[in-house]
């Protein structure tokens, strides 16, 4: 088509293929007139700057010279460029393989601000009414000074764990997002069951050893429980420390959070919440010591 054209002296004429199977000859350049400015009427010799839409068949030509007032019609807008289906997209990422190689596809994800600030709003409504539920439970189970005890317990958990991160997205820019906050709840769940496991058996010695001081009765308990403490916490920081070396980069995230977090509910149910009881203890006995109110008889505080 090209070159026909040039044998009848268009050698600017430019083809384009449109849909349907019909072809868009330029014979020149068209000068596209502003839409503020007035456009002129054509002139005359304006037919030879014309554009004619004909299908690739033999008569295209004939049927062209036949219609004069189709080639006689300026155009002073473009045409619209043809858009690439998945098929032309394949095919061009095929050729930029051929030519530099296999690439690895990235992506990039952000947080806006109103996504992160729903997020963490969400994120301490969950935390304070699980907190609210085990403070309920363990309140009726055990009594008020072990709730709060062991809430206190967690809420080191939480702390130590969303510190933790905070620092890492300072210095590594990790973000927090929804696995971040399943991993704070499985968290307290997890700080929560061992903490009513020593709890448990310090209610069981309060019977057994009816004499002794709270104090004692609390260290006979946590020698008792410490070592399955121990190792059900250890097989399940060994499974977390196989996905956080060898797991997808999608869980990292998730699996940091709750390795951070079985670590610090094992010993914050060692060493925080026994001691956050006994010591509640000893004070409410010297108050009342002060106070020439007489202890009661029972040796654990409700």
């Amino acid at each position: 088509m090209t070159a026909t054209l040039s044998e009848l002296g268009y050698e600017d004429a430019l083809v384009t293929q449109l849909s349907g199977g019909l072809l868009r000859i330029r014979t020149a350049p068209i000068d596209l007139i502003p839409a503020e400015a007035a456009a002129p009427s054509p002139s005359p010799s304006a037919s030879a700057s014309a554009s004619v839409s004909i299908a690739p068949s033999p008569s295209a030509s004939s049927s062209s010279s036949a219609d004069p007032s189709s080639s006689a019609s300026p155009s002073a807008e473009p045409s619209p460029a043809p858009i690439a289906d998945g098929t032309e997209f394949a095919d061009l990422e095929d050729e930029l393989e051929g030519i530099f190689g296999p690439g690895e596809p990235r992506s990039l994800r952000t947080v806006g601000p109103i996504i992160g600030a729903d997020l963490i709003r969400s994120s301490a409504i969950l935390i304070v009414i699980g907190e609210l539920f085990i403070l309920a439970y363990l309140w009726m189970r055990f009594g008020f000074r072990f709730g709060t005890a062991a809430i206190v317990a967690l809420l080191h958990d939480v702390i130590l764990v969303v510190g933790t991160f905070a620092i890492l997205g300072f210095f590594f820019n990790v973000e927090f997002d929804a696995l971040f906050v399943t991993a704070l709840l499985t968290i307290i769940g997890f700080s929560v069951h061992d903490t009513i496991v020593v709890f448990d058996r310090i209610r069981e010695n309060r019977i057994r050893h009816a004499g002794e001081s709270f104090g004692a009765i609390v260290n006979h308990s946590i020698l008792q429980t410490m070592g399955r403490s121990i190792i059900t916490s250890l097989t399940v920081v060994v499974t977390l420390g196989a996905l956080l070396l060898l797991g997808p980069p999608t869980i990292r995230t998730f699996t940091l959070a709750l390795l951070l977090g079985v670590v610090s509910g094992t010993y914050s149910s060692i060493f925080n919440a026994s001691q956050i009881l006994v010591a509640w203890n000893e004070w409410d006995a010297r108050r009342r010591t002060r106070a020439g109110v007489p202890r009661p008889a029972r040796s654990i505080p409700r």
